[in-house]
C-alpha cells in the first residue's frame, strides 16, 4: 500500500554518505515529497525512482536543512520540461519563509513550474479512495513543525462461509458484495453486503516526524502506526546536548515506539559522530523492532503489523527491502 524511499538520512549537514533530509512517499496514484534538502533532485535520480509525479511536497518545518532543495528541485524540473504543477505544503510559518526564498529567486508566476502553497492546520489534509493523510503539531525549537500520517482506508474482507450457505457463486455478484454494493441472485433473494462482509480491519499506517525536541506530546498521533519513521540525531549519553539543540536521542525514539505500540520503527536524521549500529541498539534495547536507514534505502509497508513492543517482529512482516539493507537489520 504505501512505498518509501529514503533519499537524504544525514542531520543539518552532509556526509560522504548521507544527503540532507528528505523522502519519498508512495501511495497509490500519489507520490509525495517529506522535506526537502539541498541535492534531494540528483538523490531523486539516483535512487532511480525519477521526477515525475511529484504533485506535493509536505514539509516538516523551516530550517535550512530541510527546505533549501526546493529551488534546485523546481529549477532542474523546469529545465528537463516537467511542467506539472507542485503544492508545496506546510506550516504558515513554514509557508511564508518558503515563500520568501523562492520569490527572491522567482518573482510572482515567474517559477519554472506552477507553484502552490497549501497551508496545513492539525487534521486530514488529503482524503482519495484508498487512503488519507492527516498531519499533527510536532515541537521543535519554537517552530510551527508538523509530522504526518498516512493512513490506509479500512478493509472489509468476504466471509466466504456465508457466503457458501447463501448459495452466491464466483462472479460479478460476489464481486459487488465485496465492494459493498446490494445484489439481487437470480432466484429474486436481495443480499444485503452486511450479510457477507467481516468487519473492517484497520489499514496500513505509517507516521513520518521530522525534527523534535520531545515525544509525550507525539504518543497520541503516531498510536498503532505500522510504522514510524523519526529522527534520532543525538544519543542518551549526549541527552543533555540534544536537550539544547531540540533534538531526540535513540533512547527517546526508542521509548516513542514502546509508548506508542508503533509495528516498526525507522531512524533517520543521523549524526556523522555517531556508529549507525550504535544509535539502532540503544533504540533496540527499548524497543526491537528497529533499524536505522541509509540514503536510498527502499520499504514496502505492505501487511499490518502492530503489535506489542516487546515482540520483535521478522522484517519480512512488514517490511520487503529493496537496496541496501541497514545496518544491523
Amino acid at each position: 500500500m504505501f512505498d518509501l524511499t529514503f533519499l537524504g538520512t544525514a542531520a543539518t549537514t552532509p556526509t560522504l554518505e548521507r544527503g540532507l533530509p528528505a523522502l519519498l512517499v508512495g501511495a497509490p496514484r500519489h507520490r509525495f515529497l517529506i522535506d526537502c534538502g539541498e541535492g534531494t533532485q540528483r538523490q531523486l535520480l539516483r535512487a532511480g525512482t525519477g521526477l515525475r509525479r511529484l504533485g506535493h511536497i509536505f514539509l516538516t518545518h523551516a530550517h535550512l536543512d530541510h527546505v533549501l532543495g526546493l529551488a534546485g528541485l523546481i529549477a532542474t524540473l523546469g529545465l528537463l520540461d516537467l511542467r506539472g504543477g507542485l503544492t508545496i505544503c506546510g506550516s504558515e510559518q513554514t509557508l511564508r519563509f518558503v515563500a520568501q526564498y523562492l520569490g527572491a529567486i522567482w518573482p510572482a508566476g515567474r517559477a519554472p513550474v506552477p507553484i502552490g502553497f497549501a497551508v496545513l492546520t492539525p487534521g486530514v489534509i488529503l482524503e482519495e479512495r484508498d487512503f488519507s493523510v492527516c498531519c499533527f503539531p510536532v515541537q521543535h525549537r519554537g517552530t510551527e513543525s508538523l509530522g504526518y500520517r498516512f493512513n490506509a482506508a479500512p478493509r472489509r474482507h468476504v466471509d466466504a462461509r456465508r457466503m457458501a450457505a447463501l448459495g452466491v457463486l464466483e462472479g460479478p455478484i460476489r464481486g459487488a458484495l465485496a465492494r459493498g454494493e446490494a445484489v439481487t441472485l437470480p432466484d429474486g433473494r436481495r443480499i444485503e453486503p452486511e450479510a457477507v462482509l467481516q468487519p473492517p480491519s484497520p489499514g496500513l499506517s505509517v507516521a513520518v516526524i521530522g525534527d523534535t525536541e520531545e515525544v509525550d506530546t507525539l504518543v497520541a498521533p503516531v498510536a498503532g502506526a505500522d510504522l514510524l519513521v523519526i529522527e534520532s540525531t543525538f544519543m542518551d549519553a549526549d541527552a543533555n546536548l540534544a536537550a539544547q539543540r531540540g533534538h531526540l536521542t535513540a533512547g527517546d525514539a526508542g521509548r516513542l515506539a514502546a509508548g506508542a505500540g508503533v509495528g516498526r520503527l525507522i531512524l533517520t536524521h543521523l549524526s556523522g559522530r555517531y556508529d549507525p549500529n550504535a544509535v539502532r541498539a540503544e533504540a533496540a534495547e527499548l524497543f526491537p523492532n528497529t533499524c536505522v536507514a541509509d540514503d536510498f534505502d527502499k520499504f514496502a509497508v505492505t501487511h499490518p503489523a502492530r503489535s506489542p513492543a516487546s515482540v520483535d517482529l521478522p522484517r519480512e512482516d512488514l517490511l520487503q527491502g529493496d537496496g541496501n539493507p541497514a545496518p544491523g537489520v
